[in-house]
C-alpha cells in the first residue's frame, strides 16, 4: 500500500499584512473581540453605565436647585455632558489596565506574530473604545430625558452633541492606551488615571459654573479639556456659541491623538516584542 505524500503546503489567499485591506479587516475582527470582551465583563460595564447613570441622579438632586438658581439654567445640562465625559474616560481607563496586563501575560506577543497588521490591534481597541462611549451617551442621554433633558436645537444638535464625546473620548482612549503600553506590568494605572479623572470632574463647567470658582482658578477651569467639551455638548443641546468650545474642543483632541499615537506604536512593539 503506497500513501501520497503532500508537497505543496496550502496558500491561505489574503491581502498582505501590511497593506490597508488588512489593516482594516484585522482591525474589524480584533474591535469585535474587544467588545466582546467587554460584554462579558460585568462589573466592568455595570461600572461604566450604572455608576455614572447614578452619579448624575445624584448631582441633580443634591446640587440641581443650587446650580440652577446661580445660572437660571436646568442643572441637566451640564450634569448629563458631565457624566457622559466621564464614562467616557473611566472606560477607558478599564481598557488601558486590560492592555497593561495583557502585555505581562504574553498575549500581546501571540497577536503580534499572527499574520496580521501589526497597528491592527490598536485600531481595534479605539475602534471597541469609539462603540462602547456611543452606547454609553445613548444610555445616559435616555436617563437624562427622563429626568427632563431634552434637544431644543433638534436633529443636527442632536447629533452634533452625541460626536463630541464620542470623538474627545476616542482621542482619550488612544492617550490611555499609550500610558499603558509604556508603562510596567502591573502599573497602578488606575491611580494616576483615577485622580488625574477626579481633578477633571470636579473642576470644570458641567459640576459648577466657572464664574463660581476662585478667580485665579478660573482661567484653568474654562480651559481644561472637559470644560469646552461640556460647553460644546450644552450648546448643541440648548443653543449658545459654539465657536470657541468647537475651537478648543479640536485643539485637545488633536493634541491628546499627537502626543499619543507614536509613543502608543513604539510602546506596543515594545510590549509585545520585548525590544
Amino acid at each position: 500500500m503506497t500513501f501520497a505524500i503532500a508537497t505543496e503546503i496550502p496558500v491561505v489567499d489574503g491581502p498582505p499584512e501590511g497593506s490597508s485591506r488588512a489593516w482594516i479587516r484585522g482591525s474589524v475582527i480584533l474591535a469585535a473581540r474587544q467588545v466582546l470582551v467587554y460584554v462579558r465583563d460585568v462589573p466592568t460595564v455595570l461600572q461604566s453605565f450604572v455608576i455614572p447613570a447614578i452619579s448624575m441622579v445624584l448631582l441633580k438632586v443634591v446640587l440641581g436647585d443650587a446650580v440652577g438658581s446661580a445660572t437660571g439654567q436646568n442643572s441637566l445640562y451640564g450634569t448629563v455632558p458631565l457624566m457622559i465625559l466621564v464614562g467616557a474616560m473611566s472606560g477607558s481607563m478599564v481598557s488601558a489596565v486590560r492592555l497593561n496586563k495583557e502585555g505581562s501575560t504574553g498575549l500581546l506577543a501571540r497577536l503580534y506574530v499572527l499574520p496580521i497588521n501589526r497597528a491592527a490591534d490598536l485600531t481595534a481597541r479605539v475602534v471597541a473604545e469609539v462603540i462602547r462611549i456611543f452606547v454609553l451617551t445613548i444610555v445616559l442621554l435616555a436617563v437624562g430625558y427622563a429626568m427632563g433633558f431634552r434637544f431644543e436645537q433638534g436633529v443636527l444638535g442632536a447629533l452634533g452633541l452625541i460626536a463630541v464625546p464620542v470623538i474627545f473620548g476616542g482621542a482619550y482612549a488612544v492617550f490611555g492606551l499609550a500610558l499603558a503600553v509604556n508603562s510596567p506590568p502591573g502599573a497602578p494605572l488606575v491611580q494616576y488615571l483615577g485622580l488625574l479623572m477626579s481633578v477633571l470632574m470636579f473642576f470644570n463647567s458641567g459640576f459648577s459654573p466657572v464664574d463660581a470658582y476662585p478667580g485665579w482658578m478660573q482661567p484653568i477651569v474654562a480651559n481644561q479639556p472637559m470644560t469646552p467639551a461640556i460647553d460644546l455638548m450644552r450648546s448643541f443641546a440648548v443653543g449658545g456659541p459654539i465657536t470657541i468650545a468647537l475651537v478648543k474642543v479640536a485643539i485637545w483632541t488633536v493634541v491628546l491623538v499627537a502626543c499619543s499615537l507614536y509613543p502608543a506604536l513604539r510602546g506596543y512593539r515594545k510590549a509585545a516584542t520585548g525590544h
